[in-house]
C-alpha cells in the first residue's frame, strides 16, 4: 500500500491524545524511485509546506542490512516526520500545495509503511 483510505485517516485523526506525533516512513522504491521521491522531499521546502505547518524532518537514512527480518522486509528508506499535532498533518495532505506534488511520492514507491507514533513517557 502507498496512499491511506479515508478509514485510516478517520481512525488516525480519532485516536488524537493532543500534542506532538512522529510520523515513521518506511519507504520501499519503484526503479528509479529514488530520484522522484528526492523531488518529492525538495517540494516541501518550494511550496512552503514544511514552515506552514510546523513540520521537522528528526532522521532521514538509506536502509542497510537488515538484521532481523524476513525475506524481503528490508525498507531502502526510513524518514522519521514531526508534526506540532494530528490535525497538522491532517490539514497538510488537505493542502491544494500538497496535493499538487504528492503524486511524486506514490510515482516514486512500490510499497510504504506510514505510521504515527507518540512518545513513551
Amino acid at each position: 500500500m502507498i496512499t491511506f483510505d479515508r478509514a485510516a485517516l478517520d481512525r488516525y485523526t480519532s485516536e488524537d491524545a493532543g500534542g506532538p506525533v512522529v510520523m515513521l516512513n518506511l519507504l520501499r522504491f519503484r526503479p528509479g524511485g529514488e530520484a522522484k521521491y528526492a523531488a518529492y522531499a525538495e517540494q516541501f521546502e518550494a511550496a512552503g509546506i514544511n514552515a506552514k505547518y510546523g513540520l521537522e524532518v528528526l532522521y532521514a537514512g538509506l536502509g542497510s542490512t537488515a538484521l532481523v527480518a524476513d525475506d524481503g522486509q528490508a525498507w531502502d528508506m526510513v524518514v522519521l516526520v514531526r508534526y506540532p499535532s494530528r490535525q497538522h498533518f491532517t490539514q497538510m495532505i488537505k493542502d491544494p500545495a500538497y496535493q499538487e506534488f504528492e503524486h511524486l511520492r506514490t510515482e516514486a514507491l512500490v510499497e510504504s509503511v506510514l505510521q504515527a507514533t507518540t512518545p513513551v513517557t
